[in-house]
């Protein structure tokens, strides 16, 4: 139960971090630094969420 909590809470700030990376863009000038920062978070939560999914299910 402790893992599907993790997993939602993983979800739900890369969720976050996109309505970050979208409100960022849709600035005249976005901030280059920023999003390069919000992209590279969001794809770290990604690759912890695939981690977890594989681990929960390990091919068998």
């Amino acid at each position: 139960m402790a893992l599907e909590a993790h997993l939602q809470s993983l979800t739900q700030r890369h969720q976050e971090l996109e309505a970050l990376l979208a409100d960022e863009m849709k600035h005249p000038h976005p901030d280059d630094l920023r999003v390069h920062e919000l992209k590279r978070l969001k794809l770290r939560i990604k690759d912890q969420i695939e981690r977890l999914k594989h681990d929960e299910h390990p091919p068998g």
